[in-house]
């Protein structure tokens, strides 16, 4: 049977949102790619697949960034002295005019592929940049990696460089008909995504385009919803009969849903720092995703997501990284910035809304985020099976730890940047 064997370890996991579920010297099965559960004793039916036995190592689920800019990754820690509207204008930009030059477009996505495969991050929502052939270029490095993701040719034909701006709305559908064309069935485990890069960089004939060719191909949405009160406001601005930002992408069935034809349209946005009530309330309908990005939050000023808030109203919600505006590319560090933040929010704007505590924000790292990939995130029956396996004696204690505590610690301390030992996306060993 392909990619079915049993790994041995330290199990750790979160099958809900608000308890740990750990599982000492214990196996996990996979058969076909599929996990078939964990087990204290190996059941006989499995006991003649190949094992690896990894020790006293700890096992986690692979990490989702549910939101990352492949092209920014090259200035992640540098220029984080703006806020959002300023700092894409200042540095984002004049960044992403590279990729129009292949040699440096390899250079640069190269050093992206090779850093997200070496750490704990196994399946992703990618954007890259408007040059067809550099995302394309992109696609195949991901696909190589054994990752998988979504990636995204991104769309803007106003508010931006002179050499990001699509000539037309027209232009900007065609190069991004045919990139679809070219790639949607060229890869196993990499896809596109219809990508509106945000309605600043939008123009409304551009959003229909980008309807049209949604209605075409079925294909998900990422883009980025109520992020700074800045951008807030001159979305309003721009579109003065839309009550409420997220409604500019659903005007154009963008949004989780397309009620013109009753299908469901795959819809993850970036931030959703100031939705109001009526734009949370659409979202929780229509089965949008909320990706929360804390790092990029906290460095751009724009303020902070209020995550309890959507975790109670059952909204869908996994973390993201958002390089550059996040400054790292670790999910682990994205855990614990979510965690700090919302313990912010809670001290200084509301204290209904109890911090996140550690299990919650690991479920948002998994199984949250990968609800967005179907059936991912954790080593329950049924699940695709991915899986990281860290050493954890590399960070030596005085003390006896139980398992959640070195769980915690792991997180805490970036054991992902410092040894990942094996890494599994869905039943293949790339590490």
């Amino acid at each position: 049977m392909k990619n079915s064997f049993v790994i041995k370890g330290n199990l750790c996991q979160t099958i809900h949102a608000g308890e740990l579920d750990l599982h000492p010297n214990a196996y996990a099965v996979c058969v076909n790619g599929v996990s078939k559960g964990v087990f204290e004793t190996l059941p006989k039916e499995y006991a003649s697949l190949p094992l690896y036995d990894y020790g006293d190592a700890l096992i986690f689920p692979g990490m989702v960034d549910l939101h990352v800019h492949a092209p920014q990754y090259a200035f992640r820690g540098m220029c984080m002295d703006l806020e959002l509207k300023d700092w894409l204008n200042r540095y984002t930009f004049p960044q992403e005019e590279k990729y129009e030059n292949l040699e440096y477009a390899q250079k640069a996505y190269g050093m992206f592929v090779e850093a997200l495969k070496k750490g704990a991050t196994t399946r992703a929502s990618v954007f890259a940049t408007r040059h067809r052939y550099a995302t394309e270029l992109l696609m195949q490095l991901l696909e190589e990696s054994g990752l998988v993701s979504y990636v995204g040719k991104v769309n803007m034909d106003r508010e931006a460089s002179e050499a990001l701006t699509e000539e037309s709305a027209e232009i900007s559908a065609y190069n991004t008909f045919g990139w679809i064309n070219a790639t949607k069935d060229k890869f196993k485990n990499t896809y596109p995504i219809l990508t509106p890069r945000f309605i600043p960089c939008c123009t409304d004939k551009l959003m229909e385009e980008l309807r049209q060719i949604q209605m075409a191909y079925g294909i998900p949405v990422q883009s980025h919803l109520s992020e700074s009160k800045g951008e807030i406001d001159f979305v309003k601005f721009l579109r003065p009969d839309n009550p409420f930002y997220g409604d500019s992408y659903n005007e154009y069935d963008l949004f989780g849903k397309n009620d013109d034809i009753g299908t469901d349209v795959k819809t993850v946005m970036a931030h959703c720092v100031w939705s109001t009530d009526e734009e949370v309330e659409l979202m929780r309908k229509n089965g949008v995703f909320v990706a929360h990005c804390p790092a990029s939050n906290m460095n751009l000023t724009s303020g902070i997501a209020p995550i309890r808030k959507y975790i109670d109203l059952g909204l869908n919600i996994g973390l993201g990284s958002d390089v550059a505006g996040g400054h790292s590319d670790s999910i682990f560090r994205a855990i614990t910035d979510a965690i700090q933040v919302s313990k912010m929010y809670f001290r200084m704007v509301n204290e209904a809304d109890k911090p996140l505590v550690f299990s919650e924000a690991f479920y948002l790292a998994t199984k949250g985020g990968g609800a967005f990939f179907g059936k991912v995130g954790s080593f329950e029956e049924g699940y695709e099976f991915d899986a990281v396996v860290m050493d954890d004696s590399v960070l030596p204690h005085p003390q006896s730890l139980n398992l959640a505590e070195r769980m915690e610690r792991a997180v805490y301390l970036g054991l992902d940047e410092k040894k990942v030992t094996a890494k599994f996306v869905a039943g293949r060993k790339i590490i």
